[in-house]
């Protein structure tokens, strides 16, 4: 028996002879998460297309379909999917997409389901990318009759990939909106033009080994296997709006050593406006972190930085600059209490922005000396609740009430706070209302970055006047991406949210 499954490497040797054999060849390409009557409906109708029929998946780590997902890792889908008769060949795809592999394979028919027959509909685009390749060498796409059944659907329905809070809280988003009032808003973030302010940090992953213990001192030995720089502070907010806004501009502090210029200039998006501020006698904010390789732990913080607030004269640089914030839509601050915005140029921020959107970071350089009391007036904070007790100065009051009290001392209608895996809570002064979303990650590789993921794609939202309900899940669902990967290595995907939005509702 002909072992069905094998590599891309293989398969193009496969088809080359195949096709010099004079067979014609139809394939097929997806997730197959779940293997059901509607993928087997659509394999026979592909196979009556012509007299080879090969299917490729898409790997684990290219799966965009929410939490959790793939319900079945790639080696049991592969198996599945090559215990069909009408089967010749399975490969597993090794691109986001199937244009390369196209390329490989140059089947004759690329054989797709009906919903991808309005290609306007797929919100990743990546069925124009697989057309445009099949054009390339004279290859057709062909469409399946057949009726669509839909794994999410049934995986949604039948398994335990969402418990019952985060079900509860789709059914309400799913009952009142559709995927097209999701895209309708991010085409409204678009529109918005944004200003970041606060300071640029560089986050440094140094990865070690333990080699054991000093025999001169009580010190723990680590050797040092590599280091990894990722942008992050304000810099990492302003590159998690790029995908959703072309309209950026981005005021920040760095070193005046210029140490890693260039370092941030080459990560910050191109369509970001800066404006830096190299403060005297400072580095660039540098956040080294030490991690035990094997278990992914950190072990060691160890800071480069100046807290100390900016002299005068660069001050009224910064208030100067800052004449003209009237004309942006939305101000998001980040502020990391590391002396960049003073009390001045919070007080300018505050009495003159259109909509101010605030995040105050606490942290072990400026606990007890960093506050949200130099912002008179702020239409959202968003904080997590750790920063709000330490605000209110409050360890074991009623969160609630608490929220409640922030939002009257800071006259801002919007208070959202973040419990890690207990989800996050967002009061709507306005409407004394409160509102709850669970925790979407599901997984858990670095926390550091989640809020920076969360503050943007939250406030553009507020400030777009989203429902709220569907505001908080933008917000939770931009923060579990983020704490999927390490540090800000990556910023928040609008395609990949989309089809996350696309599947957990249905």
């Amino acid at each position: 028996m002909v072992n069905k499954i094998v590599s891309l490497e293989d398969l193009k040797e496969i088809s080359f002879r195949l096709k010099k054999e004079g067979n014609k060849i139809v394939h097929c390409h997806g997730v197959f998460d779940l293997l059901h009557i509607g993928h087997i409906k659509h394999f026979a109708e592909a196979k009556k297309k012509g007299d080879i029929l090969i299917v490729t998946l898409t790997s684990d780590e290219f799966v965009n379909k929410g939490p959790n997902r793939p319900a079945f890792k790639i080696k049991h889908r592969l198996e599945s999917i090559s215990s069909l008769e009408d089967v010749d060949y399975v490969a597993e795809n090794n691109w986001p997409t199937a244009e390369k592999t196209i390329q490989i394979i140059k089947p004759d028919i690329y054989f797709k389901g009906p919903d991808y027959k309005e290609n306007e509909k797929d919100v990743t685009g990546n069925i124009k990318k697989e057309i445009s390749s099949l054009k390339k060498y004279g290859g057709k796409i062909e469409y399946s009759k057949s009726i669509t059944f839909s794994s999410s659907n049934l995986i949604n329905k039948y398994s335990d990939l969402y418990n019952d809070d985060q079900k509860k809280f789709l059914k309400k988003i799913s009952s009142n909106f559709d995927e097209n009032d999701f895209v309708k808003s991010f085409k409204k973030f678009n529109d918005l033009k944004i200003l970041v302010i606060g300071e640029t940090i560089i986050d440094q992953y140094i990865f070690c080994e333990a080699i054991g213990k000093s025999g001169k001192e009580p010190m723990l030995v680590l050797r040092e296997l590599e280091s990894k720089n990722y942008l992050g502070g304000a810099a990492a907010v302003a590159n998690h709006l790029s995908e959703f806004s072309s309209n950026i501009s981005f005021l920040t502090c760095i070193g005046q050593d210029n140490a890693y210029s260039e370092f941030i200039s080459n990560n910050l998006d191109k369509k970001i406006k800066p404006k830096y501020l190299k403060k005297k006698d400072s580095p660039t904010i540098l956040k080294k972190r030490f991690i035990d390789k094997v278990s992914g732990n950190k072990t060691l913080g160890v800071y480069s930085l100046n807290d100390e607030n900016l002299e005068p004269s660069q001050e009224k640089v910064v208030l100067n600059h800052l004449k003209n914030i009237k004309k942006y839509d939305l101000v998001i601050v980040a502020d990391y209490g590391h002396g960049f915005i003073t009390k001045k140029i919070a007080n300018l921020i505050s009495k003159t922005s259109s909509f101010l959107s605030l995040n105050a970071q606490i942290n072990s350089s400026n606990s007890g000396f960093h506050s949200l009391n130099k912002y008179s007036k702020c239409d959202s904070i968003i904080i997590n609740e750790s920063e709000l007790r330490h605000e209110m100065r409050s360890r074991q009051g009623d969160l609630r009430k608490l929220m409640l009290e922030l939002s009257q001392n800071h006259q801002s209608n919007y208070v959202v706070v973040t419990r890690g895996n207990k989800g996050s809570l967002l009061l709507n002064y306005k409407k004394n209302e409160f509102i709850e979303c669970p925790a979407f990650a599901s997984k858990l590789v670095d926390k550091v970055g989640s809020g920076d993921a969360m503050l943007p794609i939250l406030s553009m939202s507020l400030k777009s006047k989203l429902n709220d309900n569907v505001s908080l899940w933008f917000g939770s669902l931009a923060a579990a991406q983020s704490v999927e990967s390490i540090s800000n290595s990556k910023y928040v995907d609008k395609t990949e949210m989309l089809k996350t939005i696309q599947h957990a509702l249905k």
